[in-house]
């Protein structure tokens, strides 16, 4: 920007009044609107509040109902939150990016080289290019990874840089992201959330797609094993990570297999993937967690989410690791004080895209760069990582509060544990604050790949945003906000797709094997989600029978109390706690597999869950609860929908109807063994018809009142009755024979052997013969399948 600008940046242009003040992205050095900006600037100026307010409210309704979130963390507690984004994009023509884009790549290349040298021969080192604490001290530098060379010949596959812009239009890099780079998922989303905001203006501004940058990453990593099965696999620490989120979306956007540490195992230096078919040998492995945690026996003996040998692995050769484990030494802060230094060395040039002036206080000369203008620097641990203005103490130096002797006696002491980086001053771009736009600082995280053996760059990125003018507000655990960002100059009605290229014959591709946990998961989210219809249509029943009798209810009410002990639910409430913790184990549960539930499932049964916390705190025994119950049963009915009528019927989708079957058949052997008892008060046995949702099919069935033998052959026996216990048992065995190696060299394996016997038993079975007893053993028998199921196929 130029010089002679007012303090607070150029007077707005005439036309711009909506705007608090011009953002430099917007604004050239002369004052004149650029050009990229040209269009949503005069978009943004013709609307009002209203109007403004109202393209907001299009992303964040996108972002709702996707379950868009992150997790944030307090003192001692985690809390997922919306995702925050800005609906303003930021842009970026086309001659920016062109010329940008080369110095990361350059920095790609320097960073490989570091690394390779780190963990081979240490001539950096030896030669004193490098101070040897800043390795050896340092806890990101991993020893037992040293001379373990890459299968793939290179440390390095996903990249992300932390850059910043100056209001003058500099580029510099602020940190460097190679552990574990998050933001590529959120930057689709994001993309997605900006398009509805703006629609009009996306669709005429050429922005470059990003599906063919994850099209061709994806693609690079499935070439060694195209054939094979779930043998690329994207490591995450799980749902209590803040990007979990994320890990779900890019794997379910990219067709990968999402896993847990527990999920592989080592055998004979090969990393397997524990599947209900068995180990599958795994090929590539995308990890997003940090590499200490990966191998509780050679690196964090603390680490729980781990996969014990995997060190073992890597050493025997035959694993692709993105990004190699170690790299995180990369992100050491103080390592930005020598890759000037470094690239002539490496590469044979200097760095073409700087960094933000860094230095390391371990020498006499950077100490006095510090003292001659403290206020001008940030000082933070020299082995921290991430954005300089992360870190609150070097905020507090940089104002000057410490006195300069009292300074120099602490960086004589100290300085080799410490660094020292420039106060920058970054360009600002539009943001919504309170329905008005107003310019806040920025900075921009852009993604490269390596592409058969060449770095690519993701034609975009996601740009964080601070809720203030302080750069330290960027990051979203501190109010930040995230934006997308638009690289104009793509091609018009360029439609880039995830699809490969057609080559030769089509053929069917094979469904991946399902890796247990998810089995196990995708089991007990069909059981919690039938759970929890039994629960709502035995309390529904309860509170019609409140309202219309009162206390002459009371008496069958009791008598079916035994009931509300297996779902913990009781009826001195409208929406009783238990009830809400079983919603909130099938949400829970859904989270673990948000790769393999869809989108629509999971918003459905998200809204169930807080339906029902709201109709909690109002809603009244009787006839309130009565209705709001059956509210939340139609709603149920819509997830079973979405569910069951969508789902592909893949391994994933057996599972989940064994989960939901088994339970309907326990909840319904329970119903039967109590409310068809002779000796209960009348109107039980059109409770138990009710709650089988099977009124209308025993009227026109029977045509008579209700009576023992009627309800039991329906509700029990009756194969076509799709809530009769038998139903729910043919259901189980079909399901259960089509599981992988259901049989052992043609004999049923455990699950199979117990539900035919199950099913041969009822097949077999007489109304008068079912009494209460034998439903109890019954039941008994259907709840043992879990443990039967547990053994072949979860452990």
């Amino acid at each position: 920007m130029a010089n002679d600008t007012a303090e607070n940046g150029p007077r707005p242009p005439r036309g711009y009044a909506p705007l608090a003040g011009v953002p430099d992205e917007m604004v050239a050095a002369d004052g004149t609107v650029r050009p990229s900006w040209t269009r949503l600037a005069g978009l943004l100026a013709t609307e009002g509040p209203q109007e403004i307010e109202s393209r907001r409210a299009r992303a964040e309704q996108y972002l709702r109902d996707s379950g868009v979130f992150y997790r944030q963390y307090g003192a001692g507690s985690s809390d997922e939150r919306p995702w925050p984004l800005s609906p303003v994009p930021v842009l970026v023509d086309a001659a920016d990016w062109e010329t940008l884009i080369p110095g990361l790549v350059q920095r790609a290349d320097l960073l490989e080289a570091l690394m390779a040298d780190l963990y081979g021969e240490n001539r950096l080192v030896a030669q004193g290019h490098l101070p040897p604490g800043l390795v050896a001290a340092n806890p990101e530098w991993l020893r037992p990874m040293v001379g373990i060379r890459p299968a793939s010949g290179h440390f390095l596959h996903f990249l992300a840089f932390e850059i910043g812009r100056g209001p003058d239009g500099t580029w510099w890099v602020l940190a460097d992201r190679t552990q574990a780079p998050s933001g590529a998922g959120y930057a689709l989303e994001n993309r997605v959330a900006t398009s509805r905001a703006f629609s009009e203006l996306y669709a005429e501004m050429n922005v470059h797609r990003l599906a063919g940058f994850f099209r061709d990453f994806r693609d690079s990593l499935l070439a060694p094993g195209r054939d094979g099965d779930g043998r690329v696999l994207l490591l995450t620490p799980g749902p209590l990570n803040e990007t979990y989120y994320e890990h779900a979306y890019i794997a379910r956007y990219m067709g990968l297999t999402l896993v847990q540490g527990e999920d592989l195992t080592v055998a004979d230096g090969k990393l397997h993937l524990r599947t209900v078919a068995g180990p599958a040998p795994v090929d590539a492995l995308w990890r997003r967690l940090d590499s200490g945690y990966a191998d509780p026996v050679e690196l964090d003996p603390a680490s729980q989410i781990g996969t014990p040998g995997l060190v073992s692995a890597l050493r025997a050769g035959g694993l692709v690791m993105i990004n190699a484990l170690g790299s995180g030494v990369l992100e050491t802060r103080a390592l930005m004080a020598f890759l000037p230094r470094l690239a002539p060395v490496l590469l044979g040039a200097d760095l073409r895209l700087p960094n933000i002036a860094t230095w390391w206080l371990g020498g006499a000369a950077e100490r006095a760069a510090v003292l001659a203008d403290p206020a001008a620097r940030m000082l933070s641990p020299a082995l921290a990582t991430g954005l300089p203005f992360d870190n609150p103490a070097g905020a507090h130096l940089a104002q000057g509060q410490d006195a300069t002797a009292g300074l120099a006696r602490r960086l004589e002491a100290e300085g080799h544990a410490l660094v020292a980086q420039e106060v920058v001053r970054l360009s600002t771009t539009p943001t919504l604050i309170d329905g008005r736009l107003e310019p806040r600082p920025m900075t921009l995280r852009v993604f490269l790949a390596r592409v058969d053996g060449r770095w690519q760059a993701m034609p975009g990125g996601f740009a964080r945003i601070g809720a203030s003018r302080d750069p330290a507000a960027i990051a979203m655990q501190r109010g930040g906000s995230t934006a997308d960002v638009w690289v104009l100059g793509g091609r018009p009605g360029d439609n880039v797709t995830l699809m490969p290229a057609a080559t030769g014959t089509y053929r069917r591709a094979a469904e991946r094997t399902l890796p247990a946990r998810a089995a196990d998961n995708l089991f007990w989210l069909g059981r919690y989600v039938e759970r929890t219809e039994t629960a709502v249509r035995i309390l529904r029943a309860a509170h019609v029978r409140l309202a219309e009798s009162g206390a002459a209810a009371r008496p069958l009410l009791q008598a079916v109390e035994p009931l509300h002990g297996f779902y913990g639910i009781e009826t001195s409430r409208g929406i009783p706690p238990g009830l809400l913790d079983t919603l909130a184990a099938a949400v829970a549960t859904a989270g673990r597999v948000r790769d393999l539930f869809s989108t629509d499932a999971w918003s459905a049964l998200a809204d169930i869950a807080r339906t029902a916390r709201q109709m909690a705190t109002r809603v009244t025994p009787g006839d309130d609860a009565a209705r709001a119950l059956s509210a939340l049963l139609r709603k149920l009915a819509g997830v079973s929908g979405l569910v069951h009528e969508n789902m592909y019927r893949s391994q994933g989708w057996r599972f989940l109807t064994i989960g939901r079957q088994q339970e309907r058949a326990m909840g319904m052997a329970a119903i039967l063994a109590i409310l068809a008892d002779p000796r209960l008060p009348a109107g039980a046995l059109d409770m138990a018809v009710e709650l089988g949702d099977s009124v209308m099919t025993h009227r026109r069935r029977f045509a008579v009142a209700t009576g023992p033998a009627t309800v039991i052959d329906l509700l029990g026996l009756d194969g076509d009755n799709p809530r009769s216990i038998r139903h729910q048992v043919d259901g189980l065995a079909e399901q259960i024979a089509r599981l992988p190696a259901a049989e052992d060299r043609g004999r049923p394996r455990a699950p199979l052997r117990a539900i035919m016997r199950i099913q041969v038993d009822l097949a077999t079975q007489t109304p008068e013969g079912l009494t209460s007893g034998e439903l109890w053993s019954l039941r008994s028998r259907i709840a043992g399948l879990s443990d039967r199921l547990t053994e072949a196929y979860f452990s």
